[in-house]
């Protein structure tokens, strides 16, 4: 029996036995969905769009001394 069966069979005896309500089912489903949500996204390594915004930036103003430090290496090879 998989862990979704016995779930399931768990939930449907305590149901029959008239222990949870169908409210206080719904409120546990909703809350295994948003641990389930926030655990995957901490996975993730997500970050706002603030930071992502300041780095972009930066890499970009990185890529211009990058490409300044070239231009100068050339011209003293000349």
């Amino acid at each position: 029996m998989t862990d979704k069966e016995k779930i399931l069979k768990t939930i449907s005896s305590l149901l029959e036995a008239g222990i949870l309500t169908v409210n206080d089912v719904k409120k546990e489903f909703e809350t295994n969905l948003k641990f389930k949500k926030d655990n995957i996204l901490s996975q993730l390594n997500l970050v706002s769009r603030e930071e992502f915004e300041v780095m972009k930036k930066l890499v970009e103003k990185q890529d211009l001394e990058i490409k300044k430090l070239k231009k100068i290496k050339r011209a003293k090879k000349s």
